[in-house]
């Protein structure tokens, strides 16, 4: 439940305006939203009777948005590591899920994955994933925010026969949830090498008729775009444009191998790219063109994929991974900031899921979406720019309270909905299931 309460931060970084840093400012949180933010003294007078929530050493940012993540794939974390993506996929990851998905092990991973999450200061997830609905059922569980996809596929696995079924299955998803506050809905066709044009006209009307994002993966890797071309003509972008998915409400995930017209198509239609720079080196991908996408104008969200293929859930390392590799790749210095990194992380995960009304900042009548980061450790001092501290020194063992409208799911390092010897059981027991001999 919301937890009406004035939290005193040493500094306060609301995101929006862009590159602001407060210093002896408060947040008034009243029925699991910003009331106000402004000084601290202020605060005390205009609200006398909120409990005080002392944060002497600590930056309070917005929650975290992570714009792209499987995450029940969270039980399969190093199953198959040092693989490249097709061969991984294929020959172990496929297999795998096609022995074991189903709702009690997309339930218990996405619970395992929301705890990992929350611990990191990940408030808001983006889940592309088999049972979307068991998903839900976890977030809810853990307090935790989430966009569920609608996933289609065209061909068959555990959770549905074909496009058909995944879409019916999906819509009656939404149906069910889509009175829980805390969660959201996207399309979530899996990329242009699983899903046909037929499917994916049929994904573009829904996504019209239910005001949807669509969340789908996209020139990942240099075979994919080579085996779409052999088989359409035209790259897979291209071919996105032509069916009429590109729009606002279009989230690119990965998006490592585009050339300047294609960065020009993403800019002139308002897309957003979920950026998943750890995942994409992991799997030698590439290296998403991040510097020219923010020059363009796109809007840049960050994500972990799954820890499948992280195989950490960790926006902190994101935030420094993805700033250092625009550095590198462009040649300048200034290319990805620790602002804007940490407002990719933020509100630009917010506004590419269609949710920066409610989150993504720390604005009065937004959504109590918080996460407190202790700077006092020997290895961060000294502290002359807490942003700068956030992407390039801190890390998710830092943060110390996280609140989701309001309700504290994390306090000095405690899960609060999560009993953490029960979740740790649980993966025990099906790490022991998935590593059996399957003759």
């Amino acid at each position: 439940m919301p937890t009406d309460c004035l939290i005193e931060p040493r500094w306060l970084v609301p995101v929006r305006p862009s590159g602001t840093v407060f210093e002896g400012h408060a947040v008034a949180i009243v029925d699991g939203r910003i009331a106000a933010l402004g000084p601290t003294e202020t605060l005390r007078r205009q609200y006398p009777d909120l409990p005080r929530r002392g944060l002497a050493d600590h930056v309070l940012i917005p929650g975290l948005v992570n714009a792209h993540t499987h995450a029940a794939m969270s039980l399969m974390r190093g199953l198959a590591d040092d693989l490249p993506l097709m061969q991984w996929l294929q020959q172990h990851i496929w297999p795998a899920e096609a022995r074991h998905v189903g709702p009690a092990f997309v339930f218990d991973g996405t619970l395992l994955a929301a705890a990992e999450m929350l611990r990191g200061g990940v408030t808001c997830m983006n889940d592309m994933y088999f049972f979307p609905e068991d998903v839900g059922r976890a977030a809810l569980s853990a307090g935790m925010r989430a966009a569920l996809g609608l996933i289609v596929i065209d061909f068959p696995t555990a959770y549905a026969t074909d496009a058909q079924d995944y879409l019916a299955k999906g819509i009656a998803m939404r149906d069910a949830l889509k009175h829980e506050e805390r969660l959201s809905f996207c399309m979530a066709p899996h990329a242009p090498y699983t899903v046909g044009d037929a499917t994916l006209e049929r994904v573009v009307m829904l996504a019209e008729q239910l005001q949807l994002p669509i969340h789908m993966h996209v020139h990942e890797t240099v075979d994919e775009i080579r085996e779409h071309v052999a088989r359409h003509a035209v790259r897979p972008l291209e071919r996105m444009r032509r069916l009429g998915l590109l729009g606002p409400g279009f989230l690119g995930v990965h998006s490592v191998h585009l050339d300047e017209d294609e960065i020009a198509l993403f800019a002139a239609h308002g897309c957003s790219v979920a950026h998943c720079p750890v995942s994409n080196l992991k799997l030698a991908s590439g290296i998403a063109p991040v510097a020219a996408l923010l020059d363009a104008g796109v809007n840049i969200a960050l994500g972990t994929d799954g820890a499948a293929s992280n195989n950490r859930l960790d926006l902190f390392q994101e935030m420094r991974t993805a700033a250092l590799l625009a550095k590198a790749t462009s040649g300048r210095a200034d290319a990805f900031g620790a602002h804007r990194a940490l407002e990719a992380a933020t509100l630009g995960g917010a506004i590419a899921l269609g949710l920066e009304a409610g989150i993504g900042s720390i604005e009065p009548g937004k959504a109590a979406d918080l996460t407190a980061v202790n700077l006092s450790r020997l290895e961060l001092a000294p502290v002359y720019d807490p942003v700068s501290h956030l992407v390039y020194a801190a890390g998710r063992e830092d943060v110390t309270d996280v609140w989701v409208g309001g309700e504290p799911v994390l306090t000095d390092r405690m899960l609060t909905r999560i009993d953490e010897t029960e979740l740790l059981a649980r993966a025990r027991h099906w790490q022991t299931t998935l590593a059996a001999p399957t003759n």
